[in-house]
């Protein structure tokens, strides 16, 4: 009888003894996803276009090349708003009470979403234009908030430029974007103080959803010699048409975006937008392994910017591109 409560006795203290080792090896609050040393990013992208889409991919892969691929060393939880706000909201909030270790934010209104969320859990954006005034960071030099990443303000006036440079004799220039949109009202702006420079007009229209880009693009097409589209989702999303239309009337579309040219616009100077989401994810890796801190660091500006000329859309519209263009242009649509 001795015996068996000794034997017993020992049974129980291993019991006890393993059930404390496997406690002290979980994570705390039971109820997380996260699985050993698995890091878990949240990703929203605000809606789908080719140049949210070449971010999210540039992100993923810097990630990827640092060791954490997906599935591996990091969960990565996509999601997409839909181009709603509302959308942007519950994915944050869902984020931020799963506790995940980083939200990667692609354009403004998923960063406002993310930061309104979480105050905490570090959030990297990209194709946010100006993050300062969106009140995502304090300063552009060092954030001051739990938010960093990659901004793609353009180089508005150079894009301006280029209008008279294909056109001399050009006075007003169209700019159609989304009053609601906060990157879109400070392109906006940017893009007034530049024509004047140049001694250009803009001619403003508003849109409120992709419903009205059509009827907008017949209208502002018929007050101006040249149409600029700025890194405004909306309209971007609506590209094929504003590009078809402004066609119809011997417009050309110049733009801050690629994807506008391939979808039938005249030319860009615009933003590499894979890398981009590269660069906002090499500064995620260095959050996740404790080297930086958003806080800390500061928004990167885009640096590489690359002139896309569409062939056929330059054929249509009678337009000889100056040598200086034609010498650094990449084309698409044709060939050179």
């Amino acid at each position: 009888m001795v015996g068996n409560l000794k034997k017993f006795s020992r049974g129980l203290v291993l019991a006890l003894a393993s059930t404390l080792i496997f406690a002290s090896c979980s994570p705390a609050g039971g109820g997380s996803s996260k699985e050993g040393n698995v890091k878990t990013v949240g990703v929203i992208q605000h809606v789908q276009h080719p140049a949210l889409d070449s971010a999210n991919e540039g992100f993923v892969k810097a990630l990827a090349d640092k060791g954490y691929k997906d599935g591996e060393k990091v969960k990565i939880d996509q999601k997409n708003a839909q181009g709603e706000v509302v959308n942007n909201d519950s994915i944050a909030k869902k984020f931020a009470s799963d506790k995940v270790d980083l939200i990667f934010a692609i354009a403004t209104p998923s960063a406002q979403a993310a930061y309104n969320a979480t105050k905490e859990i570090p959030v990297v954006l990209t194709a946010v234009t100006d993050p300062v005034a969106a009140k995502l960071v304090k300063s552009m030099d060092k954030s001051g908030t739990n938010v960093t990443g990659t901004s793609d303000l353009a180089p508005i006036k150079k894009q301006l430029e280029i209008v008279k440079k294909i056109n001399p004799n050009a006075k007003k220039v169209g700019f159609m974007y989304n009053a609601g949109e906060a990157n879109s009202v400070i392109q906006a702006k940017e893009a007034a103080k530049a024509a004047k420079e140049l001694g250009l007009e803009i001619v403003e229209q508003t849109i409120t959803s992709t419903n009205d880009v059509a009827q907008a693009t017949d209208i502002v097409c018929s007050k101006v010699d040249a149409l600029y589209i700025p890194t405004d989702n909306m309209v971007v999303s609506a590209r094929a048409i504003v590009a078809k239309k402004a066609l119809d009337k011997k417009i050309p579309v110049i733009s801050a975006e690629g994807s506008v040219v391939e979808a039938g616009g005249l030319l860009s100077e615009g933003l590499d937008y894979k890398s981009l989401g590269y660069e906002a994810g090499l500064m995620a890796v260095d959050i996740l392994e404790g080297k930086s801190k958003p806080q800390d660091m500061k928004v990167k500006l885009a640096e590489k910017f690359t002139l896309t000329v569409n062939k056929k859309t330059l054929d249509k519209l009678g337009i000889k591109l100056p040598k200086e263009l034609q010498d650094k242009a990449q084309f698409v649509g044709g060939e050179k």
